[in-house]
Parts: C-alpha cells; sequence; structure tokens
C-alpha cells in the first residue's frame, strides 16, 4: 500500500542514532519510501458538482487488492467490478454476481499495483476517468461516501499540468506551471472537506488522471522534481491568470483578505505589479490606462485571443445587466448600498472610476444614477456586475468609454480591456510567449512574474524529533547551495548526497543576519535527479534544530 504511517508526513523519517547507523541499516529503507508527499484528491462526479456518493463501481487494468483499515480483504481480476452501495452507515462491497466481500463503515483502499484504477462511467477529458496510485472509499455522512485518489505528489502532478495549461506553450512554459501547481499543492490550506486535501476541478487545479497525462507535461514535471518557489524561507502562493494584458497586478488590489473581507489586502512582496516592458510607466491613471487598452503595444502576451477586447452595452441594455448582478454581487459585501433584488436601478447617468491598480486595473469605481450612487471595489465583483450578454467581463483591466446625446442622457457605453483572470503572478500566456519565442528558461519566467523568489526544495526543520529527511529534485544545471538557518549553532550537518556520505562543519553567529550558513554543493550534485537525505548531529542534544533548503538556481555565481 501506498500511504504508509511515515510516508504520509511532509518529510520522510527513519530511526537513526548516527549517519553511519542510518546508512548501514536504514538507506534502503529510505529507498523505498515514497519519492514525494501524498496528496490526497477527492474525486467529483462529471459534473464536478458533487464529491460523495451512494454507490458507484472500481476497476483495474490489472489485478486489483481491497484492504480495510490495512487488512487485506479479497483480490479482483483485472477489468472486472468491484461495487460499492452504502445503506443504513454500512459501505457494502460485492461482485457483479451480487457475493459480498465485506460490509462494515470502512474506510477501504483499493490497489492496483500493475496498472491503474478505473471508475465506471466516470469521464475526464473526454475519456474514461483512470487513476495512478490508490483510491481510498471513505465514509461521509449517512449512506454517503467520498472516492479519494491518494498518489505521490509527482505523480499527481503530471494528471494537473497539461489540464492547466495547453502544452502547444512548450517545456519551459509547462515547468514554470509545474513549480506554481507544486507550490498550490503543498501550500497550506482551509479543505473545504475533511477527508481530502484538494478536490480534482477548478475548485483547486484541475486533476484529470492518467487519460489526460502528455509526455511533454511529464517532462516538465519531472524536470521539475522537488521545485518550489520560496520567498523568506516560505512557500509563495504562486498565483497565475490565463493573460494578464502585458501588465500583471499586485495582490492586495486584486484580492481581499479572506478572514476580514479587508480590500486591499496586504500585499505580499512577491506579487508586485509589474509590465512585460520594464520601460513601461503604471496605468493607474484613466489616461494611462486608456492609451494602453486601448492600442496593441508590445506584450509577452500578444498571442492571447484576450489580449485585447471590446464590450458594448446601450444604456437600457446596461440597465437590465445591473438590476440584475448588482444585486447577486451585493451579498459579497463590496457593494455600497446595498441593491435589493428585484429593486429598480434608475437611470444610469455615469459610470466613473475612483481608482486603478498600477496594471490599470479598476479596484473602485461608481455607477452613478438619477436617483443612487453605488460604490464597487474588487476586480472579480467588478467583473461579474459588468457582465455582457450574460458572462462577466474577461478581466477588471477595463476603460469605459461613454456616449451622451445633446440632453446629456447616456446613449451607449463600450469596454475597451486586455486580459483574462485576475491578472495576478504569472500570465500563462506570457509563459508561453517567454519560453518558445524569447527561448527562456523556466525559472528566468518565474522570476519575471514573481519577484525576488528563490527557486529550491522545500524548506524543512531538522531537529531531535525529525531526525531524517530525504529530499528528491531535479537541476537543469550542475549547481546547488545547501541554505541553513543555524540558529541554534550547531555545529556539523552529516548528509549523504546521491549515496555519497559528507559532514560539513556550520558557522555559528549570534547575529540573526550571519547565522544562515550557504554551502556550495556542486560538486556532489549532478545534472538531472537527485537524492540528498539529511540527519540531525545527536551530538548537539535535543534542543536544538535547522532550517534547511536546497537552493536549485540557475545561476552563474554558484
Amino acid at each position: 500500500m501506498l500511504c504508509l504511517p511515515y510516508a504520509c508526513t511532509a518529510a520522510s523519517q527513519i530511526p537513526a542514532n548516527t549517519m553511519q547507523a542510518a546508512y548501514a541499516g536504514g538507506y534502503q529503507e529510505i529507498k523505498n519510501l515514497p519519492k514525494s508527499e501524498i496528496v490526497r484528491v477527492g474525486i467529483g462526479d462529471n459534473s464536478f458538482s458533487r464529491y460523495d456518493y451512494d454507490k458507484n463501481t472500481i476497476y483495474g487494468t490489472a489485478e486489483i487488492k481491497i484492504f480495510e483499515n490495512g487488512n487485506f480483504i479479497a483480490s479482483i481480476p483485472a477489468n472486472q467490478n468491484l461495487n460499492i452501495k452504502t445503506e443504513s452507515g454500512m459501505i457494502t462491497l460485492y461482485k457483479d454476481d451480487g457475493s459480498v466481500l465485506e460490509e462494515s463503515t470502512g474506510p477501504y483502499t483499493i490497489t492496483c499495483e500493475n496498472g491503474f484504477l478505473g471508475i465506471r462511467g466516470l469521464k475526464r477529458a473526454g475519456g474514461n476517468a483512470i487513476y495512478r496510485g490508490e483510491l481510498e472509499i471513505v465514509p461521509f455522512k449517512q449512506n454517503r461516501f467520498h472516492i479519494v485518489n491518494v498518489i505521490e505528489l509527482e505523480e499527481y502532478l503530471k494528471g494537473v499540468v497539461p489540464n492547466e495549461m495547453p502544452v502547444r506553450f512548450g517545456l519551459e512554459a509547462l515547468k514554470a506551471q509545474s513549480v506554481a501547481a507544486r507550490n498550490y499543492v503543498l501550500s497550506p490550506r482551509t479543505k473545504a472537506y475533511e477527508a481530502f486535501d484538494v478536490a480534482d476541478s477548478v475548485a483547486s487545479q484541475v486533476y484529470f488522471g492518467v487519460n489526460s497525462e502528455k509526455p511533454l507535461g511529464t517532462q516538465a514535471v519531472e524536470e521539475t522534481e522537488g521545485i518550489v518557489a520560496i520567498y523568506d524561507w516560505n512557500l509563495i502562493l504562486a498565483q497565475y491568470s490565463s493573460t494578464a494584458g502585458g501588465y500583471t497586478e499586485s495582490f492586495a488590489y486584486a484580492f481581499s483578505d479572506p478572514k476580514t473581507k479587508e480590500f486591499p489586502s496586504e500585499d505580499k512582496p512577491y506579487l508586485r505589479a509589474k509590465p512585460d516592458i520594464l520601460s513601461q510607466t503604471p496605468l493607474n491613471t484613466e489616461e494611462a490606462a486608456a492609451a494602453y487598452y486601448k492600442s496593441r503595444p508590445d506584450s509577452f502576451d500578444v498571442r492571447s485571443p484576450y489580449f485585447r477586447w471590446t464590450k458594448n452595452w446601450t444604456k437600457d441594455e446596461l440597465q437590465k445587466t445591473l438590476e440584475r448582478t448588482l444585486a447577486e454581487q451585493s451579498t459579497t459585501g463590496f457593494v455600497h448600498p446595498y441593491f435589493k433584488k428585484g429593486e429598480k436601478l434608475g437611470d444610469i447617468v455615469e459610470l466613473k472610476v475612483l481608482r486603478r491598480g498600477d496594471s490599470g486595473k479598476i479596484i473602485e469605481m461608481e455607477v452613478v444614477t438619477k436617483d443612487k450612487t453605488y460604490k464597487i471595489w474588487k476586480e472579480l465583483v467588478i467583473r461579474r456586475t459588468f457582465s455582457n450578454q450574460g458572462k462577466a467581463l474577461p478581466s477588471a483591466n477595463v476603460v469605459f468609454e461613454q456616449q451622451w446625446d445633446a440632453d446629456g442622457n447616456l446613449l451607449t457605453i463600450t469596454a475597451y480591456g486586455g486580459g483574462y483572470g485576475h491578472g495576478v503572478g504569472m500570465s500563462q500566456y506570457g509563459a508561453g510567449f517567454m519560453g518558445s519565442e524569447m527561448y527562456q528558461s523556466y525559472d528566468k519566467i518565474l522570476k519575471h512574474y514573481y519577484s525576488g523568489i528563490t527557486l529550491a526544495t522545500k524548506p524543512f526543520i531538522l531537529s531531535a524529533e525529525n531526525k531524517s529527511v530525504t529530499q528528491n529534485f531535479y537541476l537543469n544545471k550542475k549547481k546547488a547551495n545547501l541554505i541553513i538557518d543555524n540558529k541554534y549553532q550547531l555545529t556539523e550537518l552529516p548528509v549523504i548526497i546521491n549515496g555519497k556520505e559528507k559532514i560539513f562543519e556550520l558557522e555559528k553567529s549570534v547575529l540573526p543576519s550571519k547565522r544562515v550558513n550557504r554551502i556550495n554543493i556542486s560538486r556532489f550534485v549532478k545534472f538531472g535527479h537527485n537524492t540528498i537525505t539529511f540527519y540531525y548531529p545527536e551530538i548537539e542534544g535535543d534542543n536544538k534544530a535547522l532550517r534547511i533548503f536546497v537552493e536549485a538556481e540557475e545561476r552563474d555565481d554558484i
């Protein structure tokens, strides 16, 4: 079975008193551990509207084995059905002939060591839903259960990357997408369901399993194995959208605080507004935004069909739209005063933009009518409020051009805009252009869109409680550094790098600015897949710890 207790933690651990003892007696055990962390993915129905079932059928492309709470129950030959149903709080497993294999409250685990697992009738990416790893049947509410795909992170990403970015964007863009997707799933989050970490839909990341995998997407995942983007020792929130329109926006001006609803929200230093062409000045005035979005300047996003777009309304069309959308968006708390369902808007006099971000994104505006003035905040609320032909605006990078008659009555409104999505972080079309047409490597793509980041393995803490940590990662160049926060002034760090033992002496300092050790390990690593196991130095005692990551950068000064 895949998800053994020690394999489900953030870092693999083995019992060892010294590096030498661990190498002699436990190294084989390390090699047999999962190569990456375990992800629990909730599998939705065909419409992704439900993540719980009262019955279903699972099969394997090879023999499957069934376990209950780790205890083996039965095996079923390839392509034969394992039927599942719930009744009276019990989950029953039975064959097509009606013979019952087991009846209990579960959970059950289904494995297929020599093949893949499928769910009858479930479609993904136009084909049958087939999965790597294991499937768990987890009780939910009375007479309902979840189906959870338990899978190693790197295998999971193979079913994510080609569904989040078209493979035609090229290998380097797909590598950048792989890092962003890896960051997403490893970042702490409030889970919507207790039984799994992420859903398989746009609610998390689109994950369609084996049948949606593409060779170039798989290559991108493998050639970024174990690599994440960090800032100040923490995984970044690797936001991305389809098309930024030539100028990304700061996080604070696109998203509200999820708890307090404060908007603008707290800034994230690595998610700052940035133009594709660095000579471009900010677009935070009406004149600058109009000049930019009513033209087609040089940009990494020029291949996107949403690089520039226009939408049109008559006054009456917009009035009918706003009477519906203002009521819908008032429930978000970002429309004032509150507009009630069924309420009449009154004649629109003017649309007035009050504030823009550096990308020209509207972050605050007013709808002025003869009766009232309604203030609207936040890009997604603005996009949905000004829907056109039943669809939200592609982005809030928009300039409204209004026409009045001789008496000052509003006649028509034209929206000139650029981009698709929130426009924060990586632009996927821009990444494709940078990789395929500018021949930029994935690290340069990521560093354009995420300011001040480091590409590295996931930072971890090595301590008396967490004595041994193994990390697998891929280097595109034979260059790497160990970055060690030696706050507690340890004297050494034992490691095994690609099978070779090494003890690094650590520098000590009581000054926070000097306690971080940077150790060049380029001569010990190789191009491609690398494995490093770190061991807590027992001679240091139990009340000390090290923070560590491997810096894996495309740099010439290492």
